[in-house]
């Protein structure tokens, strides 16, 4: 029920300010978080929860199977607004195992509009077939399929005119892909990380949006 929301969170406005008379009051004030974090919508991995950070010290976009469309107006005006105005320091791309999303992708039967969303997923399957079938079982298979879409996420990220432009400007601003577990509440980085350093190696030709 509806009433029950409003009930828990009666609850834990009045345990925050028993914990910490001022924590309303700080989280008020301008917000300076150091992370932007790309996630899925999938209720089970709230960013906050699973990294230990507070309110107030994560910015978040989520949408389905945490995908970089470099014509989402949305995540651009997100990732913009967290570069230039909040001047974030880590831009976190997390997937998760057994996301739903990547196993829509991959299903022989239509779902609707969401199937044109995530036609990225199906190209990044098509383009790494070989890495894909030597997995034996159809979860296995989504699930490598997902650490292979974060990892193009993150190179989609990078070669946006954002971040680009910040890191000619010398920001320190890096781009990282991690994966979470949801049967063990683990984060694996996935070492493809992007930043200053590695901003000058990136082909000038762009790539087909993965």
């Amino acid at each position: 029920m509806l009433t029950d929301l409003l009930h828990n969170n009666r609850n834990w406005s009045e345990i925050r300010r028993r914990e910490d008379p001022e924590f309303f009051s700080r989280l008020a004030a301008l917000q300076r978080p150091e992370y932007l974090w790309i996630g899925c919508s999938a209720s089970r991995v709230p960013a906050n929860v699973i990294t230990g950070l507070k309110p107030g010290e994560v910015f978040v976009h989520r949408n389905v199977a945490n995908l970089v469309h470099r014509s989402d107006l949305n995540l651009l005006s997100v990732v913009e607004f967290a570069v230039e105005l909040l001047e974030v320091r880590h831009i976190i791309v997390c997937g998760h195992y057994g996301c739903g999303g990547i196993r829509a992708a991959m299903e022989p039967h239509r779902h609707g509009i969401v199937d044109h969303w995530l036609q990225p997923v199906r190209d990044i399957a098509e383009d790494s077939a070989a890495q894909i079938t030597e997995v034996r079982s159809v979860d296995d298979r989504n699930d490598r399929l997902s650490e292979l879409s974060v990892r193009a996420q993150v190179n989609n990220l990078a070669r946006t005119p954002i971040l680009r432009s910040a890191w000619s400007r010398g920001s320190m601003v890096e781009v990282h892909g991690w994966i979470y577990g949801l049967s063990d509440g683990l984060l694996r980085d996935l070492k493809c990380d992007f930043g200053p350093a590695q901003a000058g190696t990136l082909e000038q030709r762009e790539p087909h949006d993965h």
